[in-house]
Formats: structure tokens, C-alpha cells, sequence
């Protein structure tokens, strides 16, 4: 419905109860994009509205959308229950679509849409509106393949609005994207050729860089601009955390290792506490 208070011109929210928790589909009338877009956000029931709880954004891969995270990779339980067995604190989970331009977005300003804004701006803000969470909670950001792309590059670049990114079998550098989807790399009309790597990204902040890591399948075809990434990182003497673990491009390897994420922002998160 129209809500003339709210950042958004329409907002729809659907509540489908979980054992644990609440998770909401989200429709609004996105600004950055100028059009509706969709996310879900998962609510554990140690979070409490009105409280100022870590709010964890994954962004997933090309040909998917909002529910997919939950969906093929059990996102929300696996949370649910680290949070349970008392192995990260309490946190919402939040994971948005890239925009749905295309067979992937790449979460980057194009078209005359800005996938990244609505990432950066809109879905912190749908996050406060829907939950009931303070506006400035610590944010993090992750994601997987083109997901993995956007949390790295977003994240570092923006490195006040976010306290730390990961990034689990991604596409480092943006031609890898045409091994994914069918529109030509051309289509995305990027204005700054140099903002859609990830090393230039963080070698641009790298004085203010939030804590990271990124991690690949060996068996994996990105595997290689991994190491590459790095590579260049060790080189340029820039901290991180990287590790390459059994597996491919596939949901049962993000299904596994998206836990080491929600670990790695609650370690982050404790430690500025």
C-alpha cells in the first residue's frame, strides 16, 4: 500500500512464520531503480523491535532473486541455528534481489538504475521500516558468484556504511560475468570502466577497509581470479581472509559455507563491542 511517511511510495509485506523466527517478503517501490523490487528478511525471534540488532545483507548469484538464499540454501535455519547453539549473537538477515535486470545485475550503477544504491540505501532503509531495527545497526554484507562480487565491491566501497564483507565463490573482476549471462558485458553501460573491479575497489579505501574475506570451491571455475585476487592483495600488503575449501559452483558448497560468514561478522562485531 501507499504510505506517504515512508521512504518508499509502496510497501507489500507478506509473514510466513518459521520454527525460530519470522520471514517477511518484502515488495517496494524501489527509488534507486524507480521500480518495485523484492527482498526477504528474516527476523529471529531473539530480535526484538525497536532494538539495535547486526543486520547482515547476502546478495545472491545470477538467475535468482530474493528468495533464494532461504530457499536453495537454507540461509535463514542455518543462522537460526548458530544463534541457538549460542555460536553468534542474534542478528537479522536480509537478502535482497539484484534488481532483476537481465540474467544478473552485478549490483552496479547502469541503465539508468542504480542496483547498487538500492542495495546501499533502500534495503538498510527497508530493514528499519519492516523490523522495527534502528537505523544506524551495524550493517554487513555478503554474498555468492555475482553476490560475492557485489558484497567485495561494495563493501569496500563503502567502508563507512558497512563493518565487514565476505564473499563465497565470486567473480572478482566484471568480464567474468559473461561466462554467466546471456546479455553482452556491453548492455550494462557502466559510466567508470575502473569501479567495477574488486581490487581497484579496495585499493581505492584501502586506508579505511572494513575486515574481509572471500573464499572458493577447487573445483570451482572462479577459482583461479580468486587467487588471483588473492594474490594481488598479499602483494599490496592489503589484511584479509582467504581459504579454499572442497567443492564447485554449487548450493551445497554455499549451503556449508555460509556459516563461516555469519561467524565471521559476529566475530567482527564482538570485537568493536
Amino acid at each position: 500500500m501507499a504510505d506517504t511517511k515512508s521512504h518508499f511510495r509502496t510497501t507489500e509485506i507478506g509473514d510466513f512464520p518459521c520454527e525460530g523466527g519470522m520471514l517477511k517478503h518484502v515488495t517496494v517501490k524501489s527509488p534507486a531503480l524507480t521500480a518495485r523490487a523484492d527482498c526477504s528478511v528474516y527476523v529471529p525471534n531473539q530480535v526484538q523491535r525497536g532494538q539495535s540488532m547486526p543486520v547482515v545483507i547476502l546478495l545472491h548469484g545470477v538467475y535468482g532473486s530474493h528468495w533464494i538464499w532461504n530457499g536453495m540454501g537454507q540461509a535463514h535455519t542455518t543462522l537460526q541455528a548458530l544463534i541457538d547453539q549460542g555460536e553468534v549473537a542474534p542478528m537479522i538477515l536480509v537478502t535482497p534481489s539484484d534488481g532483476l535486470w537481465g540474467d544478473g545485475s552485478g549490483y552496479l550503477k547502469h541503465n539508468s538504475q542504480d542496483f547498487e544504491r538500492w542495495i546501499v540505501e533502500d534495503v538498510p532503509q527497508l530493514v528499519h521500516e519492516v523490523t522495527g531495527n534502528a537505523k544506524d545497526a551495524p550493517l554487513f554484507i555478503g554474498g555468492l558468484s555475482m553476490g560475492g562480487y557485489g558484497a567485495l565491491r561494495i563493501g569496500a566501497s563503502h567502508p563507512g556504511k558497512f563493518k565487514a564483507f565476505s564473499g563465497h565463490s565470486s567473480i572478482t573482476v566484471f568480464e567474468e560475468m559473461g561466462q554467466f549471462v546471456e546479455e553482452p558485458l556491453e548492455r550494462y553501460d557502466i559510466e567508470d570502466p575502473d569501479a567495477v573491479s574488486v581490487i581497484t575497489a579496495i585499493q581505492r579505501n584501502q586506508e579505511h577497509l572494513a575486515p574481509f574475506q572471500f573464499d572458493c570451491g577447487i573445483d570451482d571455475p572462479l577459482v583461479e581470479g580468486n587467487r588471483t585476487l588473492h594474490r594481488q592483495l598479499k602483494e599490496a600488503d592489503i589484511p584479509h581472509e582467504y581459504a579454499e575449501h572442497p567443492g564447485g559452483h554449487e548450493w551445497p558448497y554455499w549451503t556449508k559455507h555460509v556459516a563461516t560468514t555469519y561467524r565471521f561478522f559476529d566475530r567482527v562485531q564482538k570485537s568493536k563491542s
